[in-house]
């Protein structure tokens, strides 16, 4: 039996680690490495989702079902179509954007999947025609005035939008939990949460520990990878105090490796992040501290 089928957390990858690879191929490994789920980065199967008729998104899902593999949802949302943004001063763009939003729901819904995350820093820079001490709350108005009509739909189809906090330089706006928190406390919606990244809570000034059981009731989804950019365990993160607040949150999503460096290759990240996260998990069970017990 694949190391990943036996625990009680569930783990998938996103699929953009795999570069060209062909999707069949991609699902017969990950799921032969012994993952649950997989993620999916849109802008790798079409540049725009409206070119993905539905016996293309059924034959995705079933192609990823028989491999025992659970479509978990989509991320990188709006890197494709080129133009797209949920802060711009633009009306016909936000516009646009909220139907792209919407589009990815529906998308979404045809795989099976039940996560968006958004995450796009550069499809959600702070506006800059507007006085630096009103960018952010104009910023937080806008936004919330493109997920309207995606959270709609998300809520009708058991989907849960995640705004994922990213931090400087890569984003300039939701850097961090408390400021994603801040969002979600002023537009309460049942269909929108966020997501804990270990490598940017890594750039926060607390222990992810702390972090995790202060926003836990709003953490919908986890991305595993190191403060390097690379997957769980080719850095010096320790995931056992991950694992540890994790299951004391009684946290019952994905955790999901997202990378962004791709080397040495696919499959020696995806099996040396699982097995290392498997070891953290088991020593977390046991009460370990860390990695070094």
């Amino acid at each position: 039996m694949p190391a990943g089928k036996n625990s009680a957390m569930k783990y998938a990858i996103c699929n953009e680690t795999f570069q060209e690879w062909e999707w069949a191929k991609t699902c017969h490994t990950v799921a032969a490495t012994g993952y649950d789920g997989i993620e999916i980065a849109p802008f790798t199967l079409a540049a725009d989702v409206q070119q993905i008729s539905q016996h293309a998104r059924k034959v995705l899902r079933d192609t990823a079902r028989r491999e025992g593999l659970e479509v978990v949802g989509l991320h990188w949302l709006l890197v494709s179509p080129k133009g797209l943004s949920v802060t711009t001063s633009d009306d016909s763009v936000r516009t646009k954007t909220a139907d792209y939003l919407l589009r990815l729901v529906h998308l979404c819904a045809d795989m099976g999947g039940k996560i968006l995350v958004l995450g796009s820093p550069a499809q959600r820079r702070l506006p800059n025609n507007v006085a630096p001490e009103k960018a952010v709350e104009t910023a937080k108005a806008r936004l919330i005035t493109c997920l309207e009509p995606a959270l709609i739909a998300a809520e009708q189809n058991g989907i849960i939008l995640c705004l994922e906090p990213l931090p400087a330089p890569e984003a300039d706006f939701i850097l961090t939990l408390q400021q994603a928190q801040d969002i979600l406390c002023s537009f309460p919606h049942p269909a929108l949460k966020t997501i804990f990244d270990v490598k940017s809570a890594c750039s926060e000034a607390r222990p992810l520990p702390a972090l995790i059981h202060d926003f836990a009731p709003l953490i919908a989804h986890v991305h595993a990878n190191d403060a390097n950019r690379r997957g769980p365990g080719f850095g010096d993160t320790d995931y056992i105090p991950v694992f540890t607040a994790l299951k004391q949150a009684n946290y019952t999503g994905y955790v999901s490796v997202e990378v962004f460096d791709y080397s040495p290759d696919p499959v020696t990240i995806a099996t040396e992040s699982l097995n290392y996260m498997r070891r953290c998990e088991a020593l977390a069970a046991e009460g370990k501290q860390d990695v070094t017990e």
